[in-house]
């Protein structure tokens, strides 16, 4: 009999650190949840991993594939502990990144923040070479001028160098050329030229994604030439992948070159658990809801598939507001991430108004109720004194809450404040981040033009089902789904998600005067690339290729994707029914056709994919000698819950001895390892075929 084997994910936050192992034959799975070790992320990881393996009684050697998520790069961006950056640029663009878009996210403030750029301005260093943007260079490099940029920026202790020249997309010799002196003046510092990271038109979002590339490189490369030492070490000799922001995954050489792919990374794995779950479920249009212990994320799955993106901003300083960001354009899931998770602080403001977030505890010290050294109120701690979380039980009963630290946190920085009991103040707080939850899933909808009344909602990270009634009633959904283990879901997505490389260049011309024989060269380099990137990773079976060109009218500033044949060259014949999709596609997007006006290709896509590590199964079950029925047994026990108008004394049940077909009548409380999800009393839950946990409102 062949020994067992799994395959493993992890999933760093900003509080906790999620581990799942699946297996792949029988679909079973087993996870963790440990606080995330802030000083050595990689600590928390190697700990989860141990006590996963020892729970299922299994050696490290059992691990096949280790797939990793992290919010590395993002916090590096966001907290600015980047490396020290150098950048060089064609003379006259020194400022690119600094005067940006000239567009302000609030019009009327006259002491308006902007974010600095992350190569300041005397580490912005201008050398002799000009390209046009149809390709032809107009002055090859000046060597010496590239080589005295470099010693000045080596002089002044920059530890990595993005290279960005004027229409490099269209061709990157000169890009190339000054790479190699880097390479060969300071071969201990990393380069990145933007004709690799970005080679798309438009320099803004080139030079900004490039200069956030060379940032954000020392520190991702030494993370992960440690945490896949240290595996090593620990007996791991599984294959290591880290998942993108596309919601794929990349060989760790891979993320090395281009780290700021790995932006979102976890948000991407949660979208993506949850656009495979809606497929199992036949549901096709879906409303993702991880909230955890740092942040909130919401993404739209439709037709199975998450929405997805390349404009993206970074580090925003207002929250909410476009153009207040770094502006990054990588594939990346479209989702609306919010300062609303289980750690937020509460404060009042000074207004006197209550406020939650976007400042949270984390895993250090954490909410009041760890009793870790906290002092400031949470939600979590407004879950305790509200009764919806079993300080016996939480997370599985390895760590205990003291609900009077909760209370008195409360009652210190909120209740009293605001004139009302701690219960009162907790009540205000659970009401408050719910909302605004509600207010920017809302606000997402009605970007992309949809109506949640029709979407379902998927409930999940260690808060997501406590608050997913609420929220939902806010926003009209009437079906929430809880899948199993949902406070690990990120980690499980890890597991799901296929070996993927996105790639694309820009060659702008005209349809009708389209060089076809070098878009055709273009699309088959960009496929060969993308081949040997997942080749990188070893990925086994047949590759899934995805072709699209970005399109708008002559000389507009946006453009809209248009899907490709996935195979075979592009012909002259094929042309009209690529104007017509992208009429259409237009159409749909802003609601007019643009007559007597030229159609114009810009940007050219390729996608490459195989299959994923492992896919999602029933678990085996004994077949029961009879249906259980509706009875969902004894409760484990009844504790008093707040529900707005007083406590109530509610039953309290462990999810893990719930069997399928069991309903359950709100007000009531389903517990389980990584999460707790409350069913008020104006709901009713069942437990479908698969384990899923359905809430009806």
């Amino acid at each position: 009999m062949p020994a067992r084997t799994v395959v493993a994910g992890a999933d760093i936050g900003g509080t906790f650190t999620d581990v799942c192992l699946l297996d792949p034959a029988t679909g079973r799975s087993t996870a963790r949840k440990v606080l995330t070790t802030h000083r050595d992320p990689s600590e928390a990881v190697l700990v989860g991993l141990d006590e996963a393996l020892a729970n299922e009684g299994l050696a490290p050697a059992a691990v096949t594939v280790i797939v990793h998520a992290t919010t590395l790069a993002t916090n590096a961006l966001i907290e600015r502990k980047g490396a020290r950056t150098g950048m060089l640029t064609t003379r006259g663009f020194r400022d690119v990144i600094e005067v940006g878009h000239e567009q302000l996210y609030d019009l009327y403030d006259i002491h308006l923040d902007l974010p600095a750029p992350l190569a300041p301005r005397a580490l912005r260093r201008p050398v002799a070479e000009r390209t046009a943007s149809d390709g032809e260079r107009l002055m090859i490099l000046d060597v010496e001028s590239a080589d005295a940029a470099i010693r000045f920026l080596v002089e002044r202790g920059v530890e990595s160098i993005a290279v960005c020249f004027l229409h490099a997309y269209a061709n990157p010799e000169n890009e190339r050329a000054a790479a190699d002196r880097v390479r060969a003046l300071a071969p201990e510092v990393p380069v990145s030229a933007s004709s690799e990271v970005l080679p798309e038109l438009g320099e803004l979002p080139r030079f900004s994604t490039t200069v956030a590339n060379a940032y954000v490189q020392p520190l991702v490369s030494r993370y992960l030439a440690g945490l896949e030492s240290r595996l090593r070490a620990s007996g791991h000799r599984g294959a290591f992948t880290v998942v993108n922001s596309r919601g794929g995954t990349m060989s760790p050489g891979a993320a090395a070159r281009f780290p700021i792919r790995m932006l979102e990374s976890g948000p991407a794995a949660g979208a993506h658990a949850a656009a495979v779950l809606a497929r199992r479920l036949r549901i096709r249009n879906l409303l993702s809801f991880d909230m955890g212990g740092t942040s909130a994320k919401i993404c739209l799955v439709r037709n199975h598939t998450p929405q997805v993106t390349v404009e993206f901003e970074a580090a925003r300083i207002a929250r909410f507001k476009r153009k207040s960001g770094l502006p990054v354009r990588i594939p990346v899931v479209d989702l609306i991430e919010i300062g609303a998770g289980g750690g937020s602080i509460a404060r009042v403001d000074e207004l006197g108004l209550p406020a939650v977030g976007p400042r949270s505890a984390g895993s250090e010290p954490g909410p009041a109720c760890y009793a870790r050294g906290g002092h400031e109120p949470t939600v979590t701690d407004a879950d305790t004194v509200l009764g919806y979380l079993n300080p016996e039980y939480f997370v599985g009963g390895r760590l205990g809450l003291d609900t009077d630290a909760a209370r008195a946190a409360l009652d210190e920085h909120v209740g009293r404040p605001l004139g009302v009991s701690p219960v009162e103040a907790a009540w205000t707080v659970f009401r408050q981040v719910n909302e605004q939850m509600a207010r920017a899933a809302a606000v997402h909808a009605s970007e992309h033009g949809v109506d949640l009344r029709r979407f379902s909602l998927l409930a999940f990270g260690g808060a997501g089902p406590i608050h997913a009634a609420a929220v939902a009633c806010s926003l009209g959904v009437r079906r929430i789904v809880v899948p199993a283990n949902p406070g690990v879901l990120s980690a499980l997505g890890a597991v799901l998600a296929p070996p993927r490389f996105d790639l694309a260049a820009s060659h702008r011309s005209e349809l009708a005067r389209l060089d076809l024989d070098r878009v055709n060269a273009l699309l088959a380099d960009l496929e060969a690339q993308g081949r040997g990137l997942l080749d990188e990773v070893e990925a086994s079976g047949r590759r899934e290729v995805v072709r699209q060109v970005d399109m708008r009218y002559r000389n507009q500033r946006y453009e809209v994707p248009v899907a490709l044949p996935a195979a075979g060259k592009i012909e002259r014949a094929s042309l009209p029914g690529v104007e017509a999709a992208f009429h259409r596609a237009y159409e749909q997007r802003y609601g007019r056709i643009i007559r007597g006006v030229e159609a114009e290709a810009v940007t050219w896509r390729v996608s490459v994919a195989a299959s994923a590590p492992a896919t999602l199964r029933s678990p085996r079950r004994a077949t029961p000698a009879r249906d259980p029925g509706p009875d969902p047994g004894p409760p484990s026990g009844r504790r008093p819950a707040w529900f707005g108008d007083g406590f109530t004394e509610t039953p309290f049940y462990r999810r893990a001895r719930l069997p399928p077909g069991a309903r359950l009548e709100g007000p009531a409380i389903v517990e389980e390892d990584g999460s707790t999800t409350v069913v008020p009393p104006s709901a009713r839950a069942r437990v479908d075929a698969t384990g899923n946990l359905v809430l009806e409102l």
